[in-house]
């Protein structure tokens, strides 16, 4: 008889040879999405929560992953260091101003760091920098805040509650609005007065707009060659002339001006006792001195008169007189009439 051949080592063997293809291909796939086999240099990132990171978690950067989370520990009394494996190729678009928080994929899913801005003239970062953090909003933040918004939209809604409650109750001025007929009359009216109003104001504003079509108008013949004004304006020669005749008006206001003021002084002069005419004016007794002086003086050439016609007629100059009178009518009858 022919002894079989035992088949089993070889089957055992084809068998062991695919698991360890299947396993090979394995680790290179899951080392590629990991990016285990890819060069990566270390930066860090210090947050005072990471929300339940975990290694191995996701680096982010513009939506693209950049690398994974290598290691995470305590750092100082209470904060939480995150240490990152960054793809060399992708470090050189990290700036050292960049920010990092903490994410998750999707609503719930797991958490991951993202990286993001950065300006674009700022050295890019280098292995084992620290990267500025950002407080990340968690999921707890988000309830709580909407749980706040319900307390405050439940606060609203009682207070309309209450408002309308009182409204239907007809107390406040608003339910006298709605329910009062006379004060809708009122309202009614005064809507209409408002109506007229506007219409007025535009009325006003097409007013405006024609009168300023009619200055538009007016300004535009300004412009135009043949009028006095535009001649005035253009004409360097005409402008002189009235800019030399407006100065010499100012001139002569200046000299009244300056006269005024002089005759001002000198009637403030001629009100006070100063001086020989305000004494003159404003002084009763000099006055009353000068109306005496002016009677004695009066009274002297009276006096004076009757003295020289006593004089003409005295003997001892009586002859003298008489020669004078004589020689006065013959130097009037040499005259000749013209």
């Amino acid at each position: 008889m022919k002894t079989l051949k035992n088949n089993r080592p070889v089957t055992v063997g084809i068998f062991i040879f695919l698991g360890l293809v299947i396993l090979v291909v394995t680790i290179f796939t899951l080392g590629g999405q990991k990016k285990t086999f890819v060069k990566s240099v270390t930066i860090n990132a210090v947050f005072n929560d990471v929300g339940g990171l975990l290694k191995g978690g996701n680096i982010w950067f513009s939506g693209v992953k950049v690398g994974t989370v290598k290691d995470i520990k305590f750092y100082g009394s209470s904060q939480v260091q995150v240490i990152m494996n960054i793809e060399k190729d992708a470090l050189p678009h990290i700036k050292k101003d960049a920010k990092a928080k903490i994410g998750s994929d999707g609503l719930i899913g797991n958490k991951i760091v993202i990286i993001y801005g950065g300006d674009s003239t700022t050295k890019a970062a280098e292995k084992d920098d620290f990267l500025t953090v950002e407080k990340a909003v968690t999921t707890e933040d988000m309830l709580a805040t909407l749980q706040a918004n319900n307390k405050n939209l439940l606060e609203i809604t009682n207070n309309f509650k209450s408002i309308s409650k009182k409204i239907d109750s007809g107390k406040g001025t608003l339910s006298t609005l709605l329910n009062d007929p006379a004060i809708a009359d009122k309202l009614r009216t005064t809507v209409d007065d408002l109506r007229a109003t506007v219409a007025n104001f535009k009325s006003a504003s097409v007013n405006s707009k024609n009168v300023l079509s009619n200055f538009q108008d007016f300004s535009g013949k300004l412009n135009k060659p043949g009028n006095s004004i535009n001649d005035i304006v253009s004409d360097t020669i005409v402008y002189a002339n009235v800019k030399e005749t407006m100065q010499q008006l100012q001139n002569a206001a200046n000299s009244v001006s300056q006269f005024t003021a002089n005759l001002k002084t000198v009637s403030d002069k001629l009100n006070q006792k100063d001086n020989t005419v305000g004494v003159l004016l404003n002084d009763p007794d000099a006055a009353a001195s000068l109306k005496v002086t002016l009677n004695n003086l009066e009274s002297g050439s009276k006096k004076l008169d009757d003295d020289l016609e006593a004089l003409q007629h005295n003997f001892l100059l009586k002859g003298f007189f008489k020669k004078k009178e004589k020689a006065k009518a013959d130097s009037l009858s040499n005259v000749k009439p013209n």
